[in-house]
């Protein structure tokens, strides 16, 4: 316990340390300084003053070190303090590359807008107005920030309050009842020939832009003869992720059954390869193959065999010409590359499985297999998201739609009557 005044020398204009009038009724107040062992393990210093007497210091630090632990940190814990701790204790529950998602959200927008809040102290309101900040901010472009990045801002403020409340360190999340922009799903769209002529005289572009299936056929004849021929064309046909496909091995294809299991995936952390699960546990899955898919994968193992030696079976299913396995980013780069050489309009490799989707819609596979193949853990993901109707399919539809109506209407409309109309 100690007193503290204001009190400034008349001669440097610095706080005097030790002022005469210390102890005089009404000058100065007094703090407390305790030590408090926090969630992390260590010591961690509180102080708080303002008090009228010792007394009345002496009680509230009592109060304070009569409290819980989690309580007691709360009190001197602000909000970027904790959203650090929270974040060191994901490394090792959630998937690198998420974590790193989580890091940059924190840096770039939680904890300016409400690191320095006390966590004891953090209301809605409080949490209202960042967010409000945080959705009029400018990105690249002058462009106002994406209602998905606010979203996701929110969500990862909310989990970290969720682990605080469990904790025993708030009695409620302050980040549950916050309204946020609404916002909607980007829909991939199919490159027509107008929207081509648009991008190639403006620049301008749709978000998500995919190949119709023309177009796809034309980018698979284009590749026929490349190495990795095998690996477009089952991206295009049962839609991997870029790190499913890259860190599969020969022990998760089964040619006599005809399918492979997707059981892990490669990411890149910080430009180093890290083999970990799939995205989510819907990500486990198995895949079946066409008679052909297995013809391309026996005369790759074969290939490889008179070029590489043995195949192990923990080895990788798609390595480089010189046998080294291929990195998820070196495929990006190279698909982008093929797209260039073969004159196709620009998308991105992650967009051949709406491809593959659009192309299973067109064939009649339902919505549920669909889902089950790209490893969605809701049809509602593939329905909003990956589904695409390619022209083709659209043309065939409406002309089997109109049929049935005119069969029933039993109506035919000249070409003279609709003129007039």
């Amino acid at each position: 316990m100690y007193p503290r005044c204001g009190c400034r020398s008349s001669l440097t204009g610095q706080q005097v340390w030790k002022c005469p009038r210390r102890g005089e009724p009404g000058h100065g107040s007094w703090y407390y300084a305790i030590q408090v062992t926090g969630l992390d393990g260590r010591r961690n210093r509180a102080r708080k003053g303002g008090f009228a007497s010792r007394s009345e210091a002496e009680r509230a630090a009592w109060e304070l070190l009569e409290l819980p632990g989690p309580e007691a940190v709360a009190r001197m814990w602000t909000v970027g303090r904790w959203l650090e701790f929270w974040l060191s204790e994901q490394e090792n529950r959630l998937r690198p590359n998420t974590v790193i998602n989580y890091r940059s959200i924190v840096r770039k927008h939680l904890v300016p807008a409400l690191g320095a809040h006390r966590l004891n102290k953090l209301n809605t309101r409080d949490v209202q107005r960042a967010i409000d900040v945080i959705a009029r901010k400018k990105v690249r472009g002058d462009r106002l920030i994406a209602a998905s990045s606010v979203h996701r801002a929110r969500a990862v403020l909310r989990s970290a309050l969720s682990e605080a409340r469990r904790q025993g360190m708030v009695g409620y999340n302050a980040a549950r009842a916050v309204r946020v922009p609404s916002g909607v799903r980007p829909h991939a769209v199919v490159w027509t020939e107008e929207r081509i002529k648009e991008f190639e005289e403006f620049g301008i572009r749709p978000r998500v832009a995919v190949w119709d299936l023309p177009d796809v056929g034309r980018f698979l004849q284009a590749v026929k003869d490349d190495p990795l021929f095998p690996l477009w064309w089952l991206v295009a046909l049962r839609g991997p992720r870029r790190g499913e496909i890259a860190g599969l091995r020969w022990e998760d294809v089964d040619l006599v059954a005809g399918c492979f299991s997707i059981r892990e995936q490669v990411t890149v952390v910080n430009g180093k390869e890290v083999i970990g699960p799939p995205k989510s546990a819907a990500g486990v899955r198995t895949l079946a193959l066409d008679d052909y898919s297995v013809q391309l994968l026996e005369a790759l193992r074969e290939w490889q065999r008179r070029n590489f030696g043995q195949v192990g079976a923990k080895d990788r299913v798609f390595r480089r010409a010189d046998g080294r396995p291929v990195r998820a980013e070196w495929l990006t780069r190279r698909f982008k590359e093929l797209a260039e050489e073969a004159g196709l309009p620009p998308v991105r490799l992650h967009d051949l499985r709406h491809c593959a989707a659009g192309a299973a819609g067109a064939a009649g596979v339902d919505l549920m297999t669909i889902q089950r193949d790209l490893g969605h853990a809701s049809p509602v993901t593939t329905a909003e998201t990956y589904w695409v109707v390619f022209l083709e399919v659209a043309r065939r539809s409406v002309q089997a739609t109109a049929a049935l109506l005119l069969k029933h209407a039993k109506v035919r409309m000249s070409l003279e009557a609709a003129s007039q109309a």
